[in-house]
């Protein structure tokens, strides 16, 4: 039972990893937390749902709707935080629209969808594989593992080995000596955005398909427990939101079979407070010192 909660925790960690490293990207670029990015997942996720009413198929579906939420997420920077940075307003300022944002988003989804539940195809259900005689590995669960973790080495390939990763990084450093160095902030900063938006986009379809259900309030929990993911291993650090994701989702499942369901979320949250008190900084996170 213990190996079973672990392996189910890991896939859905993976999942919130792909959420949770969205805070982290725009949050190393700006040092802001945008609090619209659990909304851009559930936006996701109904798009996904929308696609495949039309029957253009799951993997197209999938495709569309990323891509849209990328647009999406970068609209949010393009029209309500860059004209805020323009102004130097205040970080609050920036973190209050973010949340406003959300709620825009939010309730737009349940303008156009409705508030109820929605069953989501489950197009990652193949079959099952025993392991011993009691470790179940569903198809779905393998699914979404293995494309969050190929998704995840794509992104920090992007961050880590390209151009616009320099160029990033440049940003993140300063902007000023990166302006002067020809580089468009702005233009950085969107593609970031959409960048998030992206990986958002494809954790709601990939939990929607584990969970067989959509709905436009789905991104406010998972919206909070991914960024708890993000500050648990270190925001603004992409490999720690992907080992805080992971530990998120184990310690998820392991309080849902051992403490009971009404402990899930819980019990995350309540990790992520007592490391916090231990080291602020989160795992991976180092202090940084400011300049002035």
């Amino acid at each position: 039972m213990f190996a079973q909660q672990i392996f189910n925790g890991l896939s859905i960690g993976m999942a919130y990893a792909l959420v949770a490293v969205g805070y982290s990207l725009v949050f190393g670029i700006l040092r802001l937390i945008n609090f619209s990015h659990g909304s851009v997942y559930a936006f996701g996720a109904m798009m996904t749902l929308f696609f495949v009413s039309t029957r253009i198929g799951i993997i197209p579906a999938i495709i569309v709707s990323a891509l849209l939420s990328g647009i999406v997420a970068a609209l949010v920077n393009k029209w309500t935080l860059e004209p805020l940075r323009l102004k130097n307003s205040s970080k609050i300022a920036s973190l209050i629209t973010t949340i406003g944002v959300s709620n825009v988003i939010q309730n737009m989804l349940i303008i156009v969808f409705g508030s109820q539940r929605e069953a989501f195809p489950a197009f990652m259900d193949f079959g099952s594989v025993t392991i011993g005689n009691s470790l179940v590995i569903k198809s779905s669960q393998i699914v979404v593992f293995v494309v969050g973790l190929i998704l995840l080495l794509v992104l920090t390939i992007i961050v880590n080995k390209t151009k616009f990763g320099l160029s990033m990084k440049a940003v993140q450093q300063n902007m000023r000596a990166a302006s002067l160095m020809g580089i468009e902030n702005n233009r950085v900063i969107t593609i970031t955005f959409f960048l998030g938006g992206v990986t958002a986009a494809i954790g709601g379809a990939l939990l929607g398909g584990y969970y067989q259900i959509a709905y436009p309030m789905m991104g406010a929990m998972l919206g909070l427990k991914a960024f708890a993911a993000s500050v648990l291993g270190g925001i603004g650090v992409l490999y720690g939101s992907v080992i805080g994701g992971l530990i998120v989702g184990v310690i998820e499942s392991l309080a849902a079979t051992y403490l009971g369901g009404t402990y899930r979320d819980l019990v995350a949250f309540l990790i992520l407070i007592i490391v916090l008190i231990i080291r602020p900084n989160g795992i991976f996170g180092k202090k940084t010192t400011e300049k002035v």
